[in-house]
């Protein structure tokens, strides 16, 4: 038994705790799993917990979108055929005691096989990949997140039997306050008990929080992060998101990390992505310049590695239908392929100063919806690139809505393709991998497209 599982056993014991929840996440972000006595948690600790595979095959709707009654679902003969099991082991590092809810612990699993291999389709495991091949090259990498996001008072829960609709309806909501006045005090302080509520939950569970601020939209708010390596910056967004949407909702609340919520003047909600890379050994930050603000060799490989896939990375950093819609000029959001020195328009902004050992490249292209795991991925797979091909960087841009830089994808529908037809993704993350992750996109973007809007209806109902 491992010096962590004992350490997770005592406080179970010490706290009294009755339950533990046991959770993976999924394709698409999102925590699942059981509630388990204390005494059924040590044996899971040991052999695992069996999990539905389908729930590794579903679209955003929770709709299974593989065939899996015939003998080959797409991932070979008899795996994950029949709505089989696969099975979850609780990392005892990742275990916390839930501060909103009585009693009860919280922790992370890794997905295995039944035959105890790692799952080949867990994004948890394709991060540390990535981050083994950063390790074996001599480096690390450490990420900042500045994630963005919407708090909203709930008016109607819409739980009449009439409503169990699926997809869900989600509540009806208004506004906690008005926006488009950034960072102004007496906002702030309009949403001061909110963002106590956020910033005390998040301290018990030990997430670095550096600051919680006003944004400009909304009921808007963002959150920055002190820097953590990879994988713990991965798991802290999981347990984060999780914290704000449970404890809001106990609240009164619904917090949304959606992008764009649909209601008037409401802003786009950007994840971004601060990192840097390390030498493993020193510990030195190795995109703090040598003079003034020039690019070091690592940082400009980095920057021409992140802009060479970022075309074919959206679908893993910008993962939904709405994402898109933040793509926008003149939205301090980026619509194209570029980078610039402290410059919010463009898609990296480069943060590096000789005398900053902070110095980082910010990516401002995801979304806070995205899987955590796979939007850091593809910033270590893609920076490594760049430095084992030695590519060049481009020119600096001043002016990112008005350069000749290649466009972003302009939909999910563009983005899928750019995906799948990556020849560096289907060596980086598996041939298999990409063709099943583009599949159940491709579910969901079908499924959009084939409804009906309200643009539609108010465009052509009456005027036809």
């Amino acid at each position: 038994m491992s010096n962590a599982l004992k350490s997770v056993l005592k406080q179970i014991s010490e706290r009294g705790l009755k339950a533990v929840r046991v959770v993976f996440v999924d394709q698409h972000g999102v925590t699942r799993g059981k509630t388990l006595t204390p005494d059924a948690f040590l044996s899971a600790a040991k052999t695992g917990v069996a999990m539905t595979s389908t729930l590794l095959l579903k679209d955003t709707s929770h709709a299974t979108v593989f065939d899996v009654w015939g003998a080959d679902s797409g991932f070979g003969a008899g795996v994950m055929t029949g709505a089989s099991d696969f099975v979850i082991m609780p990392d005892a590092a990742t275990f916390k005691i839930l501060p909103w809810i009585e009693d009860t612990g919280w922790v992370l699993c890794d997905m295995q096989h039944k035959d105890g291999t790692p799952h080949r389709l867990s994004t948890r495991a394709i991060l540390q990949k990535a981050i083994g091949n950063l390790n074996d090259a001599g480096m690390d990498f450490v990420a900042g997140l500045e994630v963005e996001f919407h708090v909203l008072e709930i008016v109607d829960d819409n739980l009449d039997h009439d409503t169990a609709d699926w997809p869900e309806i989600p509540p009806t909501t208004r506004l906690i306050n008005h926006g488009h006045q950034y960072l102004t005090e007496n906002i702030s302080d309009q949403q001061a008990d909110i963002a106590a509520l956020i910033a005390e939950n998040a301290a018990a569970l030990d997430l670095p929080i550096r600051s919680l601020e006003t944004e400009f939209g909304p009921s808007q708010f963002e959150v920055t992060f002190a820097a953590m390596p990879a994988l713990a910056a991965a798991d802290t967004m999981v347990l984060f998101r999780n914290m704000v949407k449970q404890t809001c909702r106990r609240a009164g609340l619904h917090a949304t990390f959606m992008c764009r919520p649909r209601f008037k003047n409401a802003m786009g909600s950007g994840w971004h992505l601060h990192q840097s890379v390390v030498d493993l050994k020193s510990g030195q930050n190795l995109f703090v310049p040598h003079k003034t603000t020039e690019l070091t060799e690592i940082a400009g490989y980095w920057i021409a590695g992140l802009l060479a896939h970022a075309q074919s990375s959206c679908l893993l950093s910008t993962p939904t239908v709405n994402g898109y819609k933040r793509y926008q000029p003149f939205k301090l959001a980026p619509d194209r392929v570029a980078w610039g020195v402290d410059n919010r328009g463009a898609m990296l902004r480069a943060l590096l100063n000789a005398d900053d050992a902070a110095s980082r490249i910010e990516n401002r292209v995801g979304e806070p919806a995205a899987n955590p795991y796979l939007y850091l991925a593809t910033q270590i797979a893609s920076g490594l690139d760049g430095i084992t091909q030695r590519r060049k960087p481009p020119a600096a841009v001043e002016n990112p809505y008005a350069t000749n830089a290649p466009k972003l994808p302009t939909s999910l529908g563009d983005a899928i393709a750019a995906f799948g037809d990556s020849s560096f993704y289907r060596t980086a993350l598996g041939a298999q991998f990409v063709e099943y992750f583009a599949q159940i996109k491709r579910a969901e973007w079908t499924r959009y497209l084939q409804a009906v809007s309200q643009w539609e209806e108010r465009e052509y109902f009456s005027l036809f």
